[in-house]
This record gives structure tokens, C-alpha cells and sequence, in this order.
């Protein structure tokens, strides 16, 4: 497949990434909470958050689910895949609520989407 060129039935996307430690907050709540409140706000297709089992950041401490003194500050992930115009447009969002860390990264991807068995087929530029 050449870099670039979208599979059968695939559509250009990107993949925004966001890296936060699993007890980072936001006003009372968890902050992976808040971008996946906000991502929907927003109207993007979806995000999932993703839990590490081990992993370190800028402090270079490693956080493990192996030691329970620390298994509660775990690498967590939220992801969205959607097209590169509301991804982008949802980045000035991130720039708040990682205002104490975090990191993001944005990967150039393919989407296909599946319909579940029983729905209708998604119309031609539906987010899916």
C-alpha cells in the first residue's frame, strides 16, 4: 500500500492521541473524563480511553500496576479518530485542560467504519 492512498472503502482520518496519568483531575473529576465529555460537546465520532499497565513520563518514575503503592496513577490514553478538520479544531480545547502535563500526539490514519449487523449502511460523509 503506498503511504497515502486509502483502502477500498476507506476514508482519510486523523488520530489524536492524549497521554494524562489515570488520577490527573479536572475540577472534582478525572481529567480522561473531561476530554471524552468535551470530544463529544464537540461532535466528534468517538473517543475510548485506554488504560496502561505500566509506563513513565517526563518524571521518568516508572507507574506499574505490579506495585500497589502506585497503581492508582497509571498511564491512560484517550483516543479519537475523526477527520483532520474537527480533530484539529478540538486542539485549543486540550490547550486548558493540559495546562498541568500531558502529552499529545496526532497520527494521519484510515477509517473504515463497520455497521453494526441490522443498521442501515452509513450515508456517504456520515462520521460512523
Amino acid at each position: 500500500m503506498t503511504h497515502g492512498t486509502a483502502l477500498p472503502g476507506g476514508t482519510p482520518a486523523l488520530r489524536l492521541t492524549v497521554l494524562v496519568g489515570e488520577q490527573d483531575g479536572w475540577h472534582h473529576k478525572p481529567l480522561y473524563a473531561e476530554i471524552v465529555h468535551r470530544a463529544r460537546e464537540a461532535g466528534l465520532a468517538g473517543a475510548s480511553v485506554f488504560r496502561g499497565i505500566e509506563g513513565f513520563g517526563a518524571t521518568s518514575l516508572i507507574h506499574t500496576q505490579r506495585l500497589l503503592s502506585l497503581s492508582e496513577e497509571l498511564p491512560v490514553a484517550v483516543v479519537v479518530v475523526d477527520t483532520e478538520e474537527r480533530v484539529r479544531a478540538f486542539l485549543p480545547q486540550l490547550d486548558e485542560l493540559l495546562a498541568g502535563g500531558g502529552l499529545v500526539t496526532l497520527d494521519p490514519c484510515e477509517r473504515i467504519s463497520y455497521p453494526r449487523t441490522g443498521d442501515p449502511a452509513p450515508a456517504e460523509g456520515d462520521r460512523g
